[in-house]
């Protein structure tokens, strides 16, 4: 198992190949949130909580950069499943400019693995919750770093 650090998507991609069902991926999923670095219990408040979630998902966000900043996503979940769909987003969108985060096609990239037909209604809806509010943070970023 990698450290999420050295985890991009395009590994979780090739592992995701790799296993053979379901119930393994599953539990890579799992894997992946338990790796996932620990998150500031101080940032576990309103502020940084994903709206349309059952599940408790926060996110944090912090730019480096001018105009088209990189932003650095941290995040963390109550719920196994999810926590291990935080540490795909964070590896799908952390450390990229804001621009690239903006026209990253997170759908495609969910279907490619096969997480639309394999999750539940409510986990789908949170995951395309966490994408909006990353991808809302990236169009601030982008309009933050505008020339006025």
């Amino acid at each position: 198992m990698r450290a999420m650090t050295d985890t991009s998507i395009e590994s979780i991609r090739q592992d995701f190949e790799f296993l053979d069902d379901w119930e393994e991926r599953y539990r890579y999923i799992i894997d992946l949130g338990a790796a996932l670095e620990p998150y500031p219990e101080e940032l576990r408040d309103d502020a940084h909580k994903v709206r349309g979630c059952v599940s408790q998902v926060w996110l944090a966000v912090d730019r480096e950069g001018g105009a088209d900043p990189v932003l650095h996503l941290r995040g963390d979940s109550d719920a196994h499943i999810v926590r291990g769909l935080v540490a795909i987003v964070l590896a799908l969108f952390s450390g990229r400019a804001a621009s690239k985060i903006a026209e990253t096609d997170a759908e495609a990239v969910f279907r490619q693995f096969g997480l639309d037909e394999h999750l539940t209604p409510q986990r789908a809806n949170g995951l395309r919750s966490m994408v909006k509010r990353i991808r809302d943070e990236a169009q601030a970023a982008i309009s933050d770093g505008a020339p006025a």
